[in-house]
């Protein structure tokens, strides 16, 4: 049996290996959907890998691919053999340019259709698949995006794109922002300190994490970084005497963070006092957030990790807590109502457009309980009844 070899990282840029590594897995990832695809889309796969970011990428091919798995089980669109005979079925890679020649808009309407639900049967269990249109959306555009640069590089007589059906999807600030109040921020971060909230069996756990936890909720709110960006933090990414740490962003853009006292105090607690230091695996020594396992966190660990303390700054169920995006979207929220700039939020949060940092300065912190909270007819008539009764008790007394 041959022992798998093991990868190593040559790196010569500026970035942390960990960095680099997860970018080549990305792309692994993608090389791989792209080898179980036609060979006439050579010059779309060129186009993605030139013009998007990597995780876009790999989502329009994972969409691209379940496109053609539809196209093979469910439409007669594709012929099995070259006599256009139906026979075993073909895998994605088999179609040719001639199959995709049959095509016309209307086949993508009814794939979109299609995906609003479905069912997929794996083993012993029938899954229910249902999309928003949001979701559709992005499905919509990955197979337009396809069909254009087919049709660009003259493997396609038409561009047929103009014919796909719109979907409605929310214009920005008709979806409400979902962030954390500020007293559920303070209660969330009473629980990672304390322990309050917690089953006796994530007790346990909290026992040997707490510091952890506590320095990635503070990091999130201070900042409001991304999870792949909290997840790829390292030890060496920080530099107390220059009061910064390093992250990079999307595009593998490098960016320095000032640290303020809360998060240099979280961090050197957690790296001081419970951060394992000695036995860890060499691909994992320098990451910042280890599991019980020494290993970097994943960014499910993370998430799962988040969903739990916010389900209890809410009062709700573990399943109903809020992701790393929605304290992403509590700092831009907390800060706008701090009365701070949307341009200086823009940029700390990394927002490519104004018009998405405006969407949470719409969302004014506690707006509307301040706003109910002024209307109590009730009460104002109970006050003003008894102050009507106590004028009355004192000129009666006059």
């Amino acid at each position: 049996m041959t022992k798998k070899k093991i990868l190593r990282v040559h790196n010569k840029s500026d970035k942390p290996d960990n960095v680099v590594m997860k970018e080549h897995q990305i792309n692994e990832k993608c090389n791989e959907l792209e080898r179980g695809l036609p060979s006439f889309m050579q010059g779309f796969f060129a186009y993605l890998k030139g013009n998007v970011l990597p995780m876009t990428r790999l989502a329009y091919l994972h969409d691209i691919t379940f496109f053609c798995n539809y196209l093979l089980t469910e439409t007669d669109l594709i012929s099995e053999n070259d006599s256009g005979q139906k026979s075993e079925k073909k895998s994605p890679e088999e179609i040719k340019l001639s199959d995709f020649k049959k095509i016309k808009a209307a086949h993508v309407n009814m794939f979109i259709d299609y995906c609003r639900n479905y069912t997929v049967e794996s083993g012993d269990a029938v899954y229910y698949y249902e999309n928003s249109n949001r979701s559709l959306a992005r499905k919509k555009s990955s197979l337009s995006v396809m069909f254009k640069q087919l049709y660009r590089d003259e493997l396609l007589p038409k561009n047929i794109t103009d014919g796909f059906d719109p979907i409605r999807v929310p214009k920005p600030g008709e979806k409400e922002i979902k962030a954390l109040q500020d007293d559920e921020v303070m209660i969330m971060l009473d629980a990672v300190t304390t322990g309050s909230g917690l089953t006796k069996k994530e007790h346990e756990y909290w026992e040997k994490t707490k510091l952890r936890d506590k320095a990635i909720l503070i990091i999130f709110l201070t900042y409001g970084l991304r999870l792949s960006e909290l997840q790829q933090l390292n030890v060496s990414s920080f530099n107390y005497s220059r009061g910064e740490f390093t992250i990079y962003r999307k595009r593998g853009k490098e960016s320095s963070m000032p640290l303020n006292r809360s998060v240099t105090e979280a961090v050197r607690d957690y790296t001081e006092n419970e951060r394992p230091s000695q036995d860890l695996p060499e691909e994992h020594a320098d990451a910042l957030f280890l599991s019980l396992q020494k290993k970097r966190m994943t960014e499910r660990q993370i998430r799962e990790l988040v969903k739990k303390y916010t389900s209890i700054g809410m009062n709700v169920s573990r399943k109903s807590g809020y992701s790393p995006h929605k304290l992403r979207a509590t700092t831009a929220t907390s800060l706008i109502g701090r009365g701070n700039s949307i341009f200086d939020v823009q940029e700390l949060l990394d927002h490519e457009q104004i018009t998405t940092t405006q969407l949470y300065a719409k969302h004014k912190m506690n707006t509307r309980r301040d706003l109910v909270r002024d209307m109590e007819w009730e009460i104002e008539r109970k006050e003003n009844n008894e102050e009507q009764t106590n004028e009355e008790k004192s000129d009666k007394n006059k």
